[in-house]
């Protein structure tokens, strides 16, 4: 019985992964850069506001042509797949509108033009909670980015733990997510249907999982207490390295040359799969910009060109190994994949990023699968972020709101 539950489970989740798939950030342009989102705490930038709380998204043009770039808003169901709300269901006001919120970079080799748009404003306010998408485009009507944000209401208390892995074989490896959910001021009639819950590890959607329906409820509370179903590979703390004043050397940084920019050449990395593990404080792999140059660092940070290298021998299984982190919202592109240098026996790879602290890692894909652990580690004691995002979808209604959220970091596991 108990293997037949973990395969439908297991079913389920990979259906479900499949439909989330539907619908994904992409970022169209290699000169829009520094793309994400403004919140009042700097190291977190996963847009999750309340409905009448603001955010902001701010991006840089390398083009530094002062162009005009449009934003489109568009709303989706729990699984992101698209939904059947028209624009005035969820929007109040228009979309489609210009930002004229930008400036000129200043005192900097790298020119660029700094956007930055706020949401709510008085053409755009959001009337429903749950998945929305905002989409930039230039004056010719064609796609340059787009990036997911989340609307909540505060409709559901959410308690979560993150323990060890229950099952021995992953007990030095996984960490694994307790939870329940109190609903404030109604009653779910069905959580088996009405429900959707979704985990969220580092705050990256392509390791997303949905929760089965709840084990248990006492009164109104719904109890989540599984093993394998709301477990996540550890992995391993990020590597970071530091950039916010261009001229110094640093402990990530081994030297500093200045041609048309300033270039950065980190220590070479090792693989870390087989070492016991070290902690060292990082910030999930998100990165926060700041220059030590100017006051206003979005405007007066530059851009650098940051050399990685990896020590690792060529594979002969087609494998790709790409530079992981926020800084490119996660994806895997020509930009950040690793060229191997047979001369030196290494991998490497050059980004240009704005200054600023970073937290990266080295992720492969084999056969295409990504594969996040061969390089960096799996460890049960790393530090990391987990969101659990509570959806309902109550009798008659056309959209799946979402009534609440909880966050916790694994740095000290529960006992």
């Amino acid at each position: 019985m108990r293997n037949t539950f973990t395969f439908w489970t297991l079913y389920f989740f990979s259906t479900f992964l499949a439909l989330a798939q539907a619908v994904e950030e992409v970022t169209q342009v290699d000169f829009l850069k520094s793309i994400h989102f403004l919140d009042e705490n700097p190291q977190r930038q996963f847009p999750i506001v309340g409905l009448n709380e603001r955010f902001t998204l701010v991006f840089d043009d390398l083009l530094a042509q002062d162009n005009d770039y449009y934003y489109r808003i568009k709303y989706f169901n729990a699984d992101w797949t698209p939904s059947d709300l028209f624009t005035n269901q969820y929007l109040n006001g228009f979309d489609n509108v210009r930002l004229d919120d930008f400036r000129s970079s200043f005192n900097a080799l790298q020119r660029y033009t700094h956007y930055q748009l706020t949401l709510p404003n008085k053409d755009t306010q959001f009337l429903v909670s749950g998945n929305y998408m905002i989409e930039i485009y230039n004056a010719f009507d064609e796609l340059m980015f787009s990036r997911k944000f989340l609307v909540y209401e505060n409709a559901a208390q959410v308690q979560l733990g993150i323990y060890p892995a229950q099952n021995i074989a992953q007990f030095s490896t996984g960490q694994n997510l307790q939870f329940s959910i109190q609903p404030l001021g109604f009653q779910i009639r069905n959580p088996n249907t009405d429900l959707k819950v979704i985990l969220l590890q580092n705050h990256q959607w392509n390791s997303a999982r949905l929760a089965p329906p709840p084990q248990y409820n006492v009164g109104a509370q719904l109890v989540y207490r599984f093993d394998l179903p709301t477990q996540f590979d550890g992995g391993n703390e990020f590597l970071f390295f530091n950039t916010k004043d261009l001229r110094v050397l640093n402990p990530s940084v081994s030297y500093v040359n200045l041609g048309e920019l300033y270039q950065h050449y980190l220590y070479t990395d090792a693989p870390r799969k087989d070492l016991p593990y070290t902690y060292f404080p990082d910030i999930n792999g998100n990165f926060v910009v700041e220059t030590l140059q100017g006051n206003d660092h979005h405007t007066e940070a530059d851009y650098s060109e940051v050399y990685f290298s990896l020590a690792r021998q060529y594979g002969l299984n087609d494998e790709e190994i790409y530079i992981y982190g926020k800084f490119n919202n996660y994806e895997l592109t020509e930009e950040n994949k690793m060229v191997y240098n047979p001369n030196l026996e290494l991998y490497e790879g050059i980004l240009l990023l704005k200054q600023g602290f970073y937290n990266y890692n080295y992720v492969r894909i084999l056969d295409g699968e990504l594969d996040k652990l061969s390089i960096s580690g799996n460890h049960a004691q790393t530090e990391n972020n987990y969101l659990v995002l509570v959806y309902h979808r109550s009798i008659g209604a056309m959209y799946d709101a979402l009534i609440g959220y909880g966050e916790q970091q694994s740095f000290s596991l529960q006992r």
